[in-house]
């Protein structure tokens, strides 16, 4: 891409806060970009071939979404978690194993998207975030949900479509958690927490595709419990 085609998306971007720079085979992050560290709200480099995103993404402090859906990002660097306004954070279709140390620092994100990428546990780090309204870690390698699931403050949280066959009791105490999705994993029955049912906030529970008949969660103690909740909800949003 041409460095005039560049300019005019740079002088676009100091008028609206917004760099939308998509499917343009970039390898790698536009340096030039950091002429706009104080301008930037929304930064969307999707459908790239980017493989790092480098140090000086930490500079954006105003930036409130990023979204590197489809790239070649192996690993984020520490200096990402210094963006204290980021909300929305799109990393779908990475090769992302883990996140960076420091990734509970980005106290004001709600949406964190890390679809298709190649974790394999849910990240503790996602633990201490207050203000999450959506996990979404479908499509990973993930094998077990954690203890430490039981301080997500998500109100969704999207598992498909890994390989899920052993979820922590604790995940039925998530303060907040409404929407939990497992469809699609290796969980067994007997594998899935009773206490979900009767004695937690969810009000939607996906499991279709995993190891047993959808008609046997309906024999499971707490059932009818879960039940209202999913009743009282659907009414809500009727």
């Amino acid at each position: 891409m041409g460095n005039s085609a560049l300019k005019a998306h740079l002088e676009t971007a100091q008028k609206t806060g917004v760099f939308q720079l998509t499917g343009k085979g970039l390898t790698e992050f536009p340096e030039d970009l950091q002429k706009l560290t104080s301008n930037l709200r929304t930064i969307d480099l999707s459908n790239n071939k980017i493989e790092l995103l480098p140090p000086l993404i930490g500079k954006f402090s105003f930036l409130k979404s990023l979204a590197l859906n489809n790239n070649k990002l192996n690993a984020l660097p520490e200096e990402l978690c210094k963006l204290k306004k980021l909300e929305t954070l799109h990393l779908n279709g990475n090769h992302l194993r883990q996140l960076p140390a420091a990734f509970g620092q980005l106290s004001a994100l709600k949406t964190v998207s890390l679809s298709g990428n190649q974790l394999r546990t849910v990240p503790t780090q996602l633990c201490g975030l207050r203000h999450l309204d959506v996990v979404d870690l479908s499509k990973n390698q993930i094998q077990n949900v954690p203890d430490s699931v039981g301080e997500l403050q998500a109100i969704e949280l999207n598992l498909n479509q890994n390989q899920i066959s052993q979820i922590s009791v604790q995940i039925s105490h998530c303060p907040r958690l409404k929407v939990l999705r497992l469809e699609e994993n290796c969980l067994e029955l007997s594998m899935l927490p009773q206490s979900i049912l009767s004695d937690s906030q969810i009000s939607l529970l996906a499991v279709e595709g995993n190891l047993f008949e959808i008609k046997k969660l309906r024999e499971l103690e707490g059932y009818d419990k879960y039940m209202e909740r999913f009743t009282a909800t659907k009414k809500k949003f009727a």
